[in-house]
């Protein structure tokens, strides 16, 4: 048996195709194939509040490949969500039509809060100790998404309109940085240590940039020396000299800026990077729905 998921982004459009394991009611996944294809959605969707014919024509061609590789994959059930990009654009619903009509797949356009569920629902956290206090920090090309756990229970989470593609643009204001700072001290000052759990594709080019060992946390000092070695380089020299593609060569800058902050306010001394993201969460979110309906 087989899910996939869709996570249409304001940077990338990924899907991932996962191989569902069940042992003895035990029910897990394996990754089997994990595509990203790098529409900038975003590009449109902030600075015009519109997707232009093009991206639209875009991501409705990659869906239509999407749907050709679930049916060669013989994937049984999917989820296909779109997140700040698509939230933004005003003539989202009319490109969720075309998705449905062109390549018959169903897309639901979810809210930060959903998003943040979902992330969440990736069981990031594992590997570690599951007793101790954390906080989720997922950044996006237009959003990014707080989550603080305590004791494995959900203590606050929001959705903030931060993000890389957000910022390259010019389109991220004082006043929600302002409100990230104002969530982040109200709701993490009752706590002595929180750790940080990272998701999404900047920072785990990060960490593997960082050359950590295996599982182990990213600290806020790494972190910070990283971000200043890579801001050192042009953005032809990220690419040209350092090997970063170049989708990822110019929103790394301010995923970096984003966790530093976020890391910073929040007093987190260590970040922890398991390589999960959305599109783990979505699958994970299939395997719940599914056993419910038995």
């Amino acid at each position: 048996m087989r899910y996939a998921a869709i996570d249409i982004g304001s940077n990338a459009v990924r899907m991932l195709i996962a191989d569902i394991i069940d042992n003895n009611g035990s029910v897990s996944f394996k990754k089997n194939t994990l595509i990203r294809v790098p529409l900038r959605l975003g590009d449109d969707a902030f600075l015009n509040k519109h997707l232009s014919d093009k991206k639209a024509n875009d991501l409705v061609k990659t869906m239509h490949a999407f749907k050709g590789l679930m049916d060669v994959y013989k994937v049984t059930d999917y989820r296909a969500c779109a997140t700040s990009a698509m939230r933004e654009a005003k003539n989202g619903a009319e490109v969720v039509k075309r998705i449905k009509e062109e390549a018959d797949i169903d897309l639901e356009i979810i809210h930060g809060e959903v998003e943040a569920k979902i992330i969440y629902a990736s069981h990031a956290e594992d590997e570690i100790d599951r007793t101790k206090n954390y906080l989720y920090i997922d950044v996006g090309g237009g959003s990014t998404e707080l989550s603080l756990f305590s004791a494995g229970s959900l203590v606050a989470s929001q959705s903030f309109n931060i993000g890389t593609i957000r910022i390259l643009d010019n389109q991220d204001t004082e006043e929600t940085w302002n409100d990230m700072r104002e969530f982040l001290r109200e709701h993490t000052r009752h706590y002595k240590s929180i750790a940080g759990i990272g998701t999404g594709g900047n920072i785990n080019k990060l960490y593997r940039l960082s050359d950590e060992k295996d599982k182990q946390p990213l600290s806020f000092a790494k972190l910070k020396s990283l971000y200043n070695y890579l801001e050192s380089f042009s953005l032809k020299d990220r690419i040209n000299v350092l090997g970063l593609n170049q989708d990822r060569a110019d929103v790394i800058i301010p995923a970096s800026e984003i966790y530093l902050a976020v890391m910073k306010w929040g007093g987190i001394k260590h970040i922890y990077v398991p390589s999960v993201g959305m599109v783990d969460g979505i699958i994970q979110t299939l395997i719940d729905k599914n056993l419910a309906g038995r």
